[in-house]
């Protein structure tokens, strides 16, 4: 208790420096955050420069507001950077869908599996799994199953049709199961 007393304080602390325009507090906060930070970009990606990319847009923007309203300590800040993470993740999707190639599993091959596997995946095995699906099911999967967003929030965040979300759920989760199924 006294340990995360210390640590709120510690960061009440750099978090009033970068309202200031700290660089070095700046600096302290995105080096205690980024392990954390670079797990969820790497949800919405295909590789760690483009999570490392979304990462730094996202930093850009929690310190231009920081100083211009300051961090509103009525949600914890952890929570707070995760929703910009996001947010900046989709952007960037956003901004690169007229890049994106959309391919759909003509054909679902039914491979039964073991159902322990799943427990002996490590997060690489997962990683790779999540690389081998669609961007916009990857999309879809990362929110729903992993963030807890509903298909109405990600309808209006991804602008696509609630349904929509739902079949593009349902669509990675049967390449997930063939994906397992080969690779396992």
């Amino acid at each position: 208790m006294e340990q995360e007393k210390s640590k709120n304080i510690f960061l009440e602390n750099i978090l009033k420096k970068c309202k200031d325009g700290s660089v070095l507090h700046q600096e302290m906060l995105y080096k205690h955050f980024y392990g954390y930070a670079l797990s969820i970009c790497r949800l919405y990606t295909y590789n760690n420069d483009d999570a490392i990319t979304i990462l730094n847009d996202s930093f850009l923007k929690v310190f231009s507001s920081i100083e211009k309203k300051g961090y509103n300590d009525s949600v914890p800040f952890k929570n707070w950077l995760r929703r910009i993470l996001i947010n900046t993740a989709i952007d960037n999707y956003r901004k690169n869908l007229k890049h994106t190639n959309h391919s759909d599993i003509d054909e679902v091959i039914t491979v039964e599996a073991d159902i322990n596997i799943i427990e002996d995946l490590t997060v690489q095995d997962i990683l790779k799994l999540l690389d081998q699906l669609p961007e916009i099911q990857r999309l879809v999967f990362n929110m729903y199953e992993i963030q807890g967003f509903s298909h109405k929030e990600i309808s209006v965040k991804l602008d696509i049709g609630e349904s929509s979300s739902r079949v593009f759920l349902t669509r990675a989760k049967k390449k997930l199961r063939v994906l397992i199924g080969k690779n396992f």
